[in-house]
């Protein structure tokens, strides 16, 4: 199959070995993969990743030993844990010790014509959803991440910081959700994009005003940073970047001021696909963040688009 392979360096390679059946998983076409930031900071050195990146992609089943699935147009999650651990019996396969993670760890991903993950990790897309949409709904899962860990006042003053894929994505939710959110970024462009979605706007330098809640979506080692300067006393602070530089905190702020600081990391693909399964009736479109589609013959143009600060989703064809 046709695969872009990261080892010092991405390139296309015509003849990279097939995903091969295996008890317990299925094989994928993929029909659209999404590039974000964490494939992004892959080629930068996070994780020490080589091989197939990617992890967000919608896409049909071709074999599998669960004859339901056969056919069947999927999204997935993308953390295998082992099935046998404590954590996967009672928390989550995503906490799993010696999980693979689509695309990033342990596990070719989805910039291929082919990938394979467990059967249970795939949920069908219903038709009202669009190949374009819900090749988001990873990220969409990982915002709606922060609604099963946290809970907010109805009334909470909320920024997300970063105007990128992500920061997009988690503000979008918000809205979703009833929540009155401000974005901050340095791109007017993405910003008045995202007014006319109905996401209010903020200078992410105006120290002056403090926020109950602080979302960082920067994806910079310095986000948290600039996330303590903008949080209230007891107000709390949500972590959603990966980033592959590491970054020096000073850690008294958050005992002085008594914050509360929360990891997100993935979330459960169902509230996602309710949030989209409704159409041009559902309570979130995220067509709109879609910039541009590239074959894979094209795709290392494709991640110097999804690398251009003015882009939001990038998304690649197999």
């Amino acid at each position: 199959m046709r695969a872009l392979v990261f080892d010092n360096g991405l390139s296309l390679q015509e003849n990279y070995p097939d995903p091969q059946p295996v008890a317990g998983e299925s094989v994928v076409r993929v029909d659209l993969a999404g590039i974000c930031g964490t494939d992004l900071e892959l080629t930068r050195g996070y994780m020490n990743f080589r091989g197939v990146p990617g992890h967000e992609f919608v896409g049909h089943v071709v074999h599998s030993d669960d004859a339901s699935l056969i056919g069947r147009r999927v999204a997935g999650e993308i953390n295998a844990g082992c099935g046998h651990c404590e954590a996967c019996k009672t928390t989550a396969a995503r906490h799993c010790p010696i999980r693979t993670v689509l695309g990033i760890l342990g596990r070719d991903g989805a910039f291929a014509e082919y990938l394979r993950l467990p059967n249970k990790n795939l949920f069908a897309v219903p038709d009202t959803i669009s190949n374009e949409a819900a090749v988001m709904i990873e990220p969409l899962a990982a915002a709606y991440e922060i609604f099963a860990r946290t809970t907010f006042a109805r009334d909470a003053s909320i920024i997300v910081l970063g105007d990128g894929r992500l920061g997009a994505i988690v503000a979008l939710a918000f809205k979703a959700k009833g929540y009155q959110t401000l974005i901050a970024g340095h791109h007017a462009k993405k910003l008045d994009r995202l007014a006319a979605l109905g996401i209010g706007t903020a200078d992410p330098n105006d120290f002056q005003r403090q926020y109950d809640v602080v979302v960082d979506c920067t994806g910079k080692s310095n986000g948290f940073t600039q996330a303590l300067t903008l949080v209230r006393p007891c107000g709390t602070i949500i972590l959603k970047s990966t980033a592959a530089a590491g970054a020096t905190l000073n850690l008294a702020p958050i005992v002085i001021n008594e914050i509360t600081v929360t990891g997100s990391r993935c979330g459960r693909f169902q509230p996602a696909i309710a949030a989209l399964a409704a159409g041009a009736n559902g309570t979130i479109d995220l067509q709109p963040l879609v910039d541009g589609v590239y074959p894979l013959s094209n795709a290392p143009k494709a991640f110097e688009a999804a690398a251009d600060p003015l882009n939001f989703k990038i998304l690649i064809r197999p």
